[in-house]
């Protein structure tokens, strides 16, 4: 199968081109590289550097005829969209836009597109949320996130492509940069290899749900080979607060204890995301628990820095 992978130099993306390649897939990257880095491309893998915002995308779509798409390229910084929801909604609105209009011209069967399950849901009623959730965005992030899903299932309507949405908890692992659109997994690593202070948002009680990166391509990889429609959680129903992260990785790397400083604007309180529907469609659940993720994360940190 011909795969592109929008956003394949990113974090999410590499792993996600690496995944298909191991299956026999044949896949193109497309980035622009304002995140994602070159290097970061697997061999085997041709990269085409272009915003997905350009009109040259579907010159390059009906140029490859891809059988399948996965939409990974996007602005993912929460506190960015609240800063500059212009901006969040051009990329990840209009730019999702843009690779949908494309897969159709070209005929794509299959477009796979990444959303966020705690974004999308905001604040929590029931934990873990399933994906009948209420979904009351807490940032013009998860806004956008929840209108590249309308316009998927748009098409999937009014086009008969076949569509899936992958809502993601908070993803880390090895290859994240700790300097772009980053999670605290790599934020807090990068500063306690570096004997700098971390510095926890409010009082650090608010809760996320870690998955490791390998599980996510792995789901990417699963969707695009299945026939799965509308939307599933892609998460560990775990809880972990982020004083507790922190504890975790000052004890990995033997750095400083951080510090606490005011609450972030749009963050939310609690967040966690049932994955059961993924099983029962995909087959797909987290492989690698928190703990060990967290070690291999930390490790392949420690070896960047001694490199």
């Amino acid at each position: 199968m011909q795969v592109i992978v929008t956003g394949g130099a990113g974090f999410i993306g590499a792993h996600t081109c690496r995944a298909l390649l191991a299956k026999g897939h044949r896949v193109t990257a497309v980035d622009d590289l304002s995140h994602g880095k070159r290097e970061a491309v697997p061999d085997g893998v041709e990269l085409v550097v272009l915003d997905v915002r350009d009109p040259k995308l579907m010159t390059e779509m009906e140029k490859r005829r891809p059988d399948a798409v996965v939409h990974l390229a996007a602005q993912m910084d929460v506190r960015k969209s609240v800063a500059d929801p212009l901006f969040d909604a051009s990329v990840n609105v209009l730019g999702t836009l843009s690779a949908l209009e494309s897969a159709r011209r070209a005929v794509v069967r299959r477009f796979v597109f990444a959303s966020s399950g705690g974004a999308v849901y905001g604040e929590q009623d029931v934990f873990p949320a399933s994906e009948a959730h209420a979904r009351r965005p807490a940032s013009p992030y998860g806004a956008s996130k929840l209108c590249g899903e309308e316009y998927v299932e748009l098409y999937r309507r009014a086009h008969g492509m076949s569509t899936l949405c992958l809502r993601y908890a908070n993803v880390y692992g090895p290859g994240q940069d700790p300097l772009g659109e980053a999670g605290v997994v790599a934020i807090f690593l990068h500063q306690l290899l570096e004997g700098r202070t971390p510095r926890i948002n409010g009082d650090g009680l608010q809760t996320r749900d870690f998955v490791y990166v390998e599980d996510v391509a792995r789901a990417n990889l699963l969707g695009v080979e299945s026939a799965a429609s509308g939307a599933l959680n892609i998460g560990t129903a775990r809880e972990a607060n982020i004083v507790q992260l922190a504890e975790k990785l000052v004890k990995a790397t033997g750095g400083p204890k951080p510090t606490h400083g005011p609450p972030a604007p749009g963050e939310q309180r609690r967040s966690v995301i049932d994955p059961a529907a993924a099983k029962k469609a995909l087959g797909w659940e987290p492989r690698v628990g928190f703990e060990e993720g967290l070690e291999r994360t930390a490790e392949w940190f420690k070896s960047r820095r001694k490199a």
